[in-house]
């Protein structure tokens, strides 16, 4: 599938379908791999000079805005496909692919009346594409929100042992708590863990002998724990610091821990739950704003094409995909092709096209402006 596409008009001389006939043959002969397709405009309301003028001069911001809200929400699905690691389908419109919805268009009169005004036609896809942009805002910020919350819970299970939660690293039968006795955990230097063994039974007194036991270890640090009498914890603590040896702060509890297990297994499903229905959101409203754009560019390439060849509206508009090589070759065939129009006012001397109208960035003697899909 082309990811770029060419909307043009050409002005009819004659006959639109003699036209056709004679830009297919000219396609087929010089540019035979540029696909090329019909571009069903309808016969909207003109309104007035100065509608049309005032209109043109917003529909290339429109439909930057309109382009922009289009490949959020595919990048959106995109993420969203890729968190779950499952391949997405084809995106379509109305039921059919992408590229087949642009280059078979077909008009909805129901939703779109062609009796309306240009503007508020264009004003109706403008707020609707509007409110599925603010919709989707409200949709990924709480999907997201969702998200920080797991990300903050990995770093805690992921960090080092200097920083991490150990809830999951102690077992019960790993602390012993009494009236007497206190289990602490020590953070112990990867490369100090051979002083501590040899040391931590003289940090202070009362300290059970052979008591320690490592229960983890990283890249960074190892964690062990120690048992001694709970008067002189508080000493042990100071002695370990001075050493280098970091005393974390823990209290096990069984509650505690099921708690977070299931707090932990809500947010997953919770996760996976708007993941699952804000991609099903994406996947429609896409389709929703890939069909407004659609129209838009109908409604954009009838205005331009009123101003550039006049009343009353006798154009053809087309679909082409050139490759990057075959642009130019197809730039000619289309000039060739406007007839009477004088191409030469549309260049400078080193080709570099005037602005055109609705504010294309260049200009050529037909009306153009290009679709990019992704």
């Amino acid at each position: 599938m082309a990811t770029r596409y060419w909307i043009v008009s050409l002005p009819v001389q004659s006959s639109a379908s003699s036209l056709w006939s004679r830009l297919q043959e000219s396609i087929s002969k010089n540019s035979f791999d540029t696909p090329l397709y019909r571009f069903n405009t309808p016969d909207l309301r003109v309104g007035t000079l100065d509608s049309l003028l005032a209109l043109s001069d917003d529909l290339a911001k429109s439909n930057a805005f309109i382009e922009g809200v289009s490949h959020k929400i595919r990048r959106q699905i995109e993420d969203l496909e890729r968190a779950s690691g499952v391949e997405g389908g084809a995106l379509t419109v109305d039921g059919v692919p992408v590229d087949s919805y642009l280059t078979r268009f077909v008009w909805d009169e129901s939703k779109y009346p062609t009796m309306s005004p240009l503007r508020e036609i264009v004003d109706t896809i403008h707020v609707q594409v509007a409110k599925i942009e603010d919709d989707m805002k409200v949709r990924a910020a709480e999907y997201n929100n969702i998200r920080g919350q797991l990300n903050a819970i990995n770093r805690k299970q992921s960090g080092s042992l200097a920083v991490r939660d150990l809830s999951n690293l102690v077992k019960p039968e790993d602390i012993i708590t009494s009236e007497h006795l206190v289990t602490l955990l020590a953070v112990v230097p990867k490369y100090s863990q051979k002083d501590w063994l040899s040391s931590y039974e003289t940090l202070t007194t009362y300290v059970v002998p052979r008591s320690t036991k490592k229960l983890h270890e990283d890249n960074e640090y190892a964690l062990y724990t120690v048992t001694l009498f709970v008067r002189v914890a508080d000493n042990f603590k100071t002695s370990a610091r001075e050493r280098g040896f970091q005393i974390r702060e823990f209290e096990y509890s069984p509650e505690a821990q099921e708690s977070w297990k299931l707090e932990l297994e809500k947010l997953l499903q919770d996760q996976e739950n708007i993941r699952s229905s804000l991609l099903q959101w994406c996947y429609a409203s896409y389709g929703e704003v890939f069909s407004s754009w659609m129209h838009f560019c109908a409604v954009r390439v009838f205005a331009e094409s009123i101003l550039r060849y006049g009343l009353p509206p006798l154009f053809l508009a087309a679909v082409l995909a050139p490759s990057a090589k075959g642009e130019k070759k197809v730039r000619s065939i289309l000039e060739e092709l406007c007839g009477n129009v004088n191409s030469t006012f549309w260049k400078s001397e080193d080709e570099v096209g005037l602005a055109g109208l609705g504010g294309e960035a260049e200009a050529y003697p037909y009306v153009s402006f290009t679709i990019n899909i992704v």
